[in-house]
């Protein structure tokens, strides 16, 4: 099994490459959706996240605006929280590794692979990167987003230049999106060549 792992920073359309690997049927584990469901109504981590920043979830689940506003600025908050989320994803990645145990290859889509370590646990890296005009275009035209909220963000990742530069292969998503699901292809068939499969 080749644990593939795939990143890039905010609005590099990380979401859209994901699901062209699950399309190629490319079993994917996506952190973020995990994240969310542990976080969601009824979710695992709520007690703890409660606990440890009371007033941050409901009914709902987290209230997302109000952990944001505690964790977002302070550095030892954001870690108190990473150690209640880091060790429950962890444990949904090993099941997931379990269940997909006979495919050729595995996908594990990260935003912050490389900032988090991950990039120790896979064999290779795919980062989605796209022009930083196109990034940021993207990323002010979501609901709720900002100038200063996008440079908040961008300075919490690896800028996508030295992502670039550590990635096994560069998939480009200011390209038509055809070209874009040829490189998808691309990497699979030349994973699964390297495999002898």
């Amino acid at each position: 099994m080749i644990r593939l792992g795939l990143t890039g920073s905010i609005g590099m359309g990380k979401s859209t490459v994901a699901a062209m690997f699950a399309d190629e049927g490319v079993p994917v584990f996506d952190a973020d959706a995990t994240v969310h469901r542990l976080q969601g109504p009824g979710g695992a981590l709520l007690p703890a996240i409660e606990a440890a920043f009371p007033g941050t979830t409901g009914p709902h689940g987290v209230d997302r605006v109000a952990l944001s506003a505690a964790v977002f600025h302070d550095d030892a908050a954001m870690k108190r929280l990473e150690a209640i989320v880091h060790p429950a994803v962890g444990a949904a990645r090993a099941a997931f590794v379990a269940e997909h145990a006979s495919a050729p290859i595995i996908l594990f889509d990260v935003p912050l692979l490389y900032e988090t370590g991950g990039h120790i646990h896979v064999d290779q890296v795919v980062v989605v990167s796209a022009h930083p005009d196109v990034q940021r275009e993207r990323v002010l035209a979501r609901p709720g987003q900002h100038p200063a909220k996008f440079e908040a963000i961008l300075a919490r990742q690896l800028p996508d230049d030295a992502k670039r530069a550590r990635a096994d292969f560069v998939i480009r998503t200011d390209v038509p999106i055809e070209a874009t699901r040829a490189a998808v292809r691309e990497v699979i068939a030349c994973l699964l060549a390297d495999k002898g499969g």
